[in-house]
């Protein structure tokens, strides 16, 4: 049974930093792109960050240049890496990977249960 469990999360103040790991476990094939998700209360849930199995990132606009987002394929986590915090980036974080499933030949998609971050002003 797959696993994905986020963790980092926490209270920091405007202008500081925090990283997230985001790990996938019990999985019989391999993690390829993994995509970072946040939501806000009374939002709807957004993507921040993406990366390919290759490490290739995808930052959306509101966090191009603060956040970075990182892999290490050998123990399947992803990391985010968050700098320059600022209040609005207050949300529930949630790691969405695709992971291969090699009994079923298939790719499937995944939800951690999230990390809250809240920055406070």
């Amino acid at each position: 049974q797959v696993h994905v469990v986020e963790s980092g999360g926490g209270l920091v103040q405007a202008g500081g930093s925090l990283r997230l790991s985001c790990v996938v476990s019990g999985s019989s094939g391999e993690v390829y792109t993994v995509k970072w998700y946040r939501q806000a209360p009374g939002k709807q849930r957004d993507m921040v960050a993406s990366i390919s199995r290759s490490g290739a990132p995808i930052y959306s606009d509101s966090v191009r240049g603060r956040f970075t987002i990182s892999r290490h394929n050998a123990n399947d986590t992803v990391y985010l890496q968050m700098n320059s915090l600022k209040p609005e980036d207050t949300a529930v974080y949630y790691c969405n990977p695709d992971i291969y499933d090699d009994r079923r030949r298939r790719l499937d998609n995944y939800w951690g249960q999230g990390t809250q971050v809240t920055v406070s002003s």
